[in-house]
This record gives structure tokens, sequence and C-alpha cells, in this order.
């Protein structure tokens, strides 16, 4: 997970210390199962398999985001999860989820227990995403026993439920769309297809709230009975099955297989047959897994290749070349090492052909398998790896703008009524918390100035954070201090709140940017003296709103002088003007005032006034008085800039002052301090800092041997792929600042694995729109479209629990496709130039990337 918050992991957030307890975190190492293809038997990870196919348990802990409960695995891909009681027939994300209270594998019995009840008590009505829970307490058992033929799912209620809801509790299995789309299904003399986008009629139920009819009810289900791959038979032995298509009342439904508990049962009140198919002797086909973009002829170049554990067929991997007249030159051919470690389900090999140097597209091919074409070339990444970012994802997130591509508008002039401050003492749906203070002169209610201006939405919805802001300031303006990038191919005219992509304005794109981000952050303080925590939606409904965020508020403030819920002009009826909430936080204190430095270095030429207004800020904010014992590592880097920005011995003294601290947590502020180490004129302080490095960097080489990759991917159940590109970004500036000890295999490594060597059968890159193949499908604000916006990158290949690598194509998995601000994206962007300079700049840094590479 990235170590700056975001706007998605804020979601799992409070989930984290839970697994830490329960599970013991991700595992990285695990023994190889061994397959039972007579019986659905417990493995030694603790979930059932028969052949191909396999039952998880509750081993997976993130409901709300459709992992969680029983889970299937047919032929290496999930089908099926979520399994659990429910109290909605179609629940969605701020549904009542239940508490799990503590899981049981009994080898001796062949079956697998789990204690869980009603409410969560960690969210009922508080916590980091409340949900308002009814007037419900029960706890029940599921149990899920490995038979001959299939699994047996069996719940047990601690006491009968109430008769009010009767028909409302019920046991619920989510089937996975993507892969039903045309599929057959069969249900209790019925019969249809799986419909690709959902169809009424809808019923009001006895509380007047909309239901999706069911498609089919009977007792048992057939599911793609067409297809071995795919086929699923569910039988229950209680009430009947109801198939309901859950993306009647949520976008991001699955569709749902539902029986209700039986009617004043405790024992039995569920029970279930899961009879997964699974064809005989099936085995996981080979994946190569490369860069989508390619490699620089200096770069060391590896593929990965996945395998099936138990696959022991050995074969030749072979480097083709695209001929110009057609067909393929064989250039390299040789066996795939084996790679001597265990990680996840399968087995891997590398193949490398570093030593082909010569420029072209060439593919990988190993046994059945094929890469995409890629490309090997001195500029290979000059042209179409960092643009995309550049050119349309940073315009595309623009709030306060209207953003028009020729024909195109990407979206139109948003949130003009921002912002009114927050009401006291309260807990906001999505993690904001405003205290007992508003800790500024405005009121509850009151319009806050000057924050129609500026800033980006963090990225899949449309709040400003500022930590995001901050954060995607100081990448920004890095990048341009790093890399010189006077690159110009969008006007952005602040004046007429208008952007024009592909439309060059004599400016460049990067210092346009950093403004825009200035503009937010600097208008928050300019009326509040001090920093905003956030901007946010007022009601659930704008929340959850998709598509163009010019409609997510009428754009009119709401007159004060008028009654609760009327609107200056408006038919809802109902208050849209976002929320601005404050806090006391140095940790997001310290990211600002490191942004506002950071830009009052880059902008001195662009935009003197606006340069020396931030820098006055940064000074100003740093001066304020807060508990300095936290927030470390963002402290040291504030003071890092505020001294490479003006000079002044107390950021020199400050970061003196910390010496002991800084030494001791290297790993975590040695790149920020890197580059101010020539200005402290401390030659033991600079001594204890480089043999630090060099100890911490020993100690990176060896974590990143724990898996194939060379790069720390441990997720928990978001993807990875942001925390590993701001480890690579970290590495960069490591190199930088000690070259002779950090070399940039493991920068360049990150780059690859976000690029397309990852885990998994999808290859994809995750730079939408970068690269032979990648993520097209994501969730951004288009993601209702089953869309993408060039150049946003999303959070990657996430862990079905405990060791399946899962990156589908579906716009509404969140913790695989999400877009962000803040990192993410702009620390892609910031890698691929990183990449061109330390292999394609001057002699002596490609020798200086080289040399210590053996590390």
């Amino acid at each position: 997970m990235p170590a700056r918050t975001r706007s998605a992991f804020r979601r799992v957030a409070p989930l984290l210390v839970a697994l830490a307890a329960s599970v013991g975190g991700a595992p990285s190492v695990m023994a190889q199962p061994t397959r039972d293809t007579t019986a659905f038997t417990l493995t030694a990870r603790d979930y059932f398999r028969r052949g191909a196919a396999e039952v998880m348990a509750f081993q997976d802990f993130y409901p709300d985001g459709h992992q969680g409960g029983v889970t299937i695995v047919q032929h290496g891909v999930r089908v099926a999860g979520n399994g659990d009681l429910r109290l909605d027939a179609t629940p969605g994300q701020w549904s009542p989820m239940p508490q799990q209270d503590r899981r049981e594998v009994r080898r001796a019995g062949n079956e697998v227990v789990t204690w869980l009840s009603f409410p969560d008590t960690s969210k009922d009505r508080h916590g980091f995403n409340p949900i308002v829970y009814p007037d419900l307490r029960f706890g029940y058992q599921v149990r899920v026993h490995g038979e001959a033929d299939g699994v047996r799912v069996t719940v047990d209620l601690d006491r009968p439920i109430p008769a009010a809801w009767a028909d409302r509790v019920g046991f619920n299995l989510e089937l996975y769309p993507g892969d039903l789309f045309g599929r057959t299904w069969q249900l209790g003399g019925a019969a249809g297809v799986f419909p690709r986008q959902p169809s009424g009629p809808t019923v009001r139920d006895a509380r007047g709230e909309a239901q999706a009819v069911p498609l089919g009810t009977g007792r048992r289900l057939t599911v793609a009975g067409e297809t071995d791959t795919q086929r699923l038979v569910i039988e229950s032995l209680g009430a009947d099955l109801q198939l309901l298509d859950g993306r009647m009342q949520y976008n991001n439904g699955w569709f749902i297989v539902r029986s209700l508990v039986r009617p004043g049962a405790t024992t039995r009140a569920v029970e279930w047959m899961l009879r997964p198919y699974a064809i005989p002797g099936w085995r996981e086909a080979p994946v190569v897994q490369i860069s989508q973009v390619g490699y620089h002829p200096r770069q060391r170049k590896v593929a990965v290749i996945e395998t099936d554990a138990e696959d022991t067929v050995t074969g030749l991997a072979r480097l083709r070349r695209v001929r110009e007249e057609g067909g393929f030159e064989d250039v390299l051919a040789g066996p795939a090492a084996r790679w001597d470690g265990q990680f996840l389900r399968y087995g891997y090999r590398h193949f490398d052909f570093s030593a082909v140097t010569r420029p072209g597209m060439y593919v990988v091919e190993y046994r059945s398998a094929r890469t995409e074409p890629f490309r090997i070339a001195d500029d290979v990444y000059r042209r179409g790896a960092w643009q995309p970012t550049l050119e349309y994802f940073l315009p595309a997130q623009m709030c306060h703008m209207r953003v028009e591509e020729q024909y195109r508008v990407w979206h139109g002039l948003d949130h003009l009524d921002d912002a009114r401050m927050a009401p006291t003492d309260s807990n906001h749906f999505d993690g904001y918390v405003q205290g007992h203070s508003t800790l500024t002169r405005f009121r509850p209610g009151e319009i806050v100035p000057g924050l129609d201006r500026g800033g980006w939405h963090d990225a899949g919805d449309f709040d400003l954070r500022i930590e995001s802001q901050a954060d995607e300031v100081w990448t920004l303006a890095a990048m341009y201090e790093q890399f010189g990038l006077d690159y110009d191919n969008t006007t952005v005219d602040e004046a007429h709140r208008l952007v024009r992509i592909h439309q060059p304005d004599g400016r460049p794109d990067l210092l346009q940017q950093v403004e825009h981000g200035l503009l937010s952050i600097l208008g928050g303080y300019r009326s509040m003296g001090r920093l905003y925590r956030g901007i946010q939606d007022a009601t659930l409904k704008q929340y959850t709103l998709l598509g163009d965020p010019s409609t997510n508020s009428d754009n009119l403030f709401q007159d004060p002088k008028l009654a609760p819920g009327q609107r200056t002009a408006t038919t809802s009826g109902v208050p849209d003007d976002r929320l601005v909430f404050t806090e006391q936080n140095a940790s997001h204190e310290y990211k600002g005032i490191a942004a506002l430095a950071i830009a009052g270095r880059v902008l001195r030429t662009y935009d003197p006034a606006l340069a020396r207004e931030s820098a006055d800020a940064a000074e100003a904010l740093w001066r304020q008085p807060r508990d300095t014992t936290q927030g470390f590592e963002d402290r040291v880097s504030a003071a890092v800039e505020l001294l490479l920005t003006t000079g002044r011995p107390e950021y020199r003294d400050a970061l003196v002052a910390m010496r002991p601290r800084i030494v001791a947590r290297i790993g975590s502020v040695g790149w920020a301090l890197g580059r101010a180490l020539p200005r402290l004129h401390d030659a033991a302080f600079e001594g204890a800092v480089r043999a630090a490095v060099a100890a911490n960097f020993d100690s990176t080489v060896a974590a990143q041997r724990r898996n194939p990759y060379g790069v720390p991917y441990e997720p928990v159940i978001w993807g990875a792929g942001w925390g590993i590109q701001r480890f690579g970004v970290e590495q960069y500036f490591l190199h930088r600042g000690f070259p002779d000890v950090v070399s940039t295999e493991y920068m360049l490594n990150a780059l690859n694995f976000v690029l397309g060597t990852h885990p998994g059968r999808n290859t994809a890159s995750f730079a939408s729109g970068v690269g032979a193949r990648s993520m097209t499908t994501a969730y951004g604000f288009n993601r209702a479209d089953w869309s993408y916006v060039p150049g946003g990158v999303v959070s990657g290949t996430a862990l079905i629990r405990p060791d399946l690598p899962e990156l589908k194509n579906f716009p509404y998995l969140w913790q695989q496709g999400e877009y962000v601000m803040g990192g993410g994206a702009t620390h892609y962007m910031f890698l691929v130039l990183a990449a061109d300079q330390v292999l394609g700049g001057s002699a002596g840094a490609a020798s200086s990337s080289t040399s210590t590479s053996s590390r």
C-alpha cells in the first residue's frame, strides 16, 4: 500500500488492523498445495480443492468490494464470492454487513466453521465509513464442509430471525458478471442468458423500496452449463433459490443467488450444495509477463514466466523479432531458469534477454504462450509512455474547469458552489470527521471563499483531499526540477476556466498543473489561515454519482436566507454545495508545506508572485504550533524542501536536531534527505546517513528476492501498484543522492511491474492506453461506460486470499482498477522520465545505473 493516504485506500484502512490480528498479513512465500482429484479436500492453505475447482471460506475480508465469505474459483478464475447472510436481496456498498468473530479450520472433519454476527460494531454509526444498522442483533455460524462431488454450506443461527425480518434475511452468493454475459442460466424450469445490462421489471416491497424481480426461482441453478470451464450447479436443500441482477439498484452490483432463511429455524436455517465443475487433469497454461512498452537497450530485460505449480514440463523460451516484411526472426532461445522460491500459487521461471540491444519490435514465446509485441530502442520512454498522463489524465481530473478535446467534452464546468464549512461534531460517510470546532473564523454552514478554483478530482471520486492535492503538486514540481520538462501540448486558461487538450498555449504543461494545484491549496490558506482537510460531497447520492462531474451539483450556492432544504435554483430540494472540512493533522500539514515550498522554487521564473506567495505560506505554516511528534517522515520532507527553497539555517538546524531519528528511520526518509545533505555541512551526519542508506539498501535487495518480480509486492486486499510506484520514485532519489550505494535496478523493476511484469493472467499495463495491452476498463469517473482515461494508472493486481492474484476487466472493482491523485499516475510518469534519464542520459548517469546492478 502507498505510504501516502489515497482516495481508494481509505475504504479498506480500518480493516487492516483486524486482518493483521486474524491472519497475520499477506503471505509472500507459501508452500505449494497438492491437488486432490477425488473429493473437495482442505489444502495446506486452508481452502477446499478438487482438481481445478476451489472453494475458500471466509479467508477474504472485504465484502464491500465483493471479496469475502464463501468464494469459488474455477480453472484459476474467481467466479463467485461474498457467500454469506445479508439483510438485503441486492446489497450495496453502504448496506449492513456482518462482523466476522472467529474462524476455525477443522481438518479432521474436512470443514471450516466461521462465527459471525450482526451488527458490525466497528461500523455501526461510527468509525471511518459509518453505516446505519437496523435494530437487529443475532449471531450465526457458517459451516463449509468438503464432500465427494461438492461443498456443503450450512448456516446455523443462535436464535430464530424475528418475524418482521423473515422475508429479508437470506444467504447470498454473488456471481461475477464480466465472464457471464451471454452465458446461460437454468433455474426452476426457466432459462435464459445473463444480460449485459440490467433490465426490468422492478417492484416495490412492503417498505416502498424498489426491488429487482428475480430472473428465475427454484431449488437448483445451473450456471453456464454449456462450457466446462464455468459450469456451476447450486442446489438449495431448504428455501427456493432466486437469481437476481444486483445491478438493478447499484451499478457495481453482481448477479446474486439468494435463498431466505427458514422461518423459525436455528439449525440448518440455510443449506446449499455447491458443485463447481473441474476439467480432469486441467493445468494453468504458462503466462509470459513483460513490459508492454518495452525496454531501453542498456536496461536489464527479464521476462517472468508464470506456470502451474505442478507443471513439470520444461521448454525453451524464445525472443523473436518482428520482421519488416512480415513474420518473425528468431533472435535468442534458451531454457527459462527456474526461480528458486515459492510465491502465491504458481511456479516461476526467468528468461533473461538483456544481451539483445538491437532496436526493433519483439515478442517472447514460451510453449503455447506469446506476449504482445514490445519495443527495444533507446527512445522507448520518450514518446507515448508518459505523455498520456500529462495530456489526458491530469486535464480530465481538473476541478472547477471545462475540459475539451477537439469534438469531445471530457467534463463541463463544475463545482462553482465550493464550499461550505462542514458541521461540527460530524462523521462523514467517506471518512471525513469534523471535530468540536471549525478551527477557523467560519461557522458551520458558512461559505468559505476561494475554494472554487484549482485542484484535481481524487480520482474515482470527486473530492479534493489535502494530502492528494499536496502530493500531486510536489510530484509534478519534482518532475520539472529533475527532468526540466518544458513540454507544451495543452491550453490551460485559468481566467476562463477552460482546458483544451492537444492545443498548445506556449506555456509548460507541468507548471500549469502545479499552478492549478496551488490555486486550491492557497485558496484555502488565504481564507482560513490553514490548510483544509478536504472538500467533499454533502450527500451520499452526490458521492455515488458517475459521469460528468459538472452534474454533481447545480453550481449555485444555497441561499442561507432560505429554509433548510430549499434552493436558489434546483428541482431536487436537497442542498448540494460541497462541504469543506478542517483538522489538526501534522502529517497532512507537512505535506502541504513541502508542496508549497517546492512550488516556490520551480515557479520563480514562470510566475514570480505566485512562487513568492507559495514559499511565504510554507514558512508561515511551518511556524504554526503543532504536535511535532507526529508525521515525522513528512516533517523531514518539509524541512528539506524549505531548506532547498530558502537556504535559511533554521531548516538546516531542524534537520540536524532530528539526526538520531533520521538515521534510525532512514528507510522512510533517506530518499528525501539525499538532496539536502550538501547543504547541512555536517560530515559526521553525512557519514551516518550514508552508512544507514547502505545498510538499508542491503535489506531492500534481500526483501526483493521474496518474489520473482524484484519489487515489494505484498498486497493485503488492494492492488499494490501505487505503493510499488512510490517505492520506485524513492529508489530514484536514493540513487541520485547515493549513486555509489543504490543502483537503479529496483526503480526499473518497479516500472516494469506497472507496465506488465506482474502476477496473474492479466498482463496489461496498469497505465491506461500505454503499451500494446493496457487497462482500458478502469475505475475512473467514466467507469459506467466501461471506459478509461488515458494515462490514468490503476491500483493493479489484487490478492484473493490467500494466494490468487486477480486483475479483472471490470470497471467497478476499485481495489483493482481505481485511479488516484497524489501519486499513482504521476509517480508512474516520474518513473518513465527517470528511466529515460538514467538509461539514456549522460554517460555518467548511465554508468552509475549499471555499475551496481549486481547488488
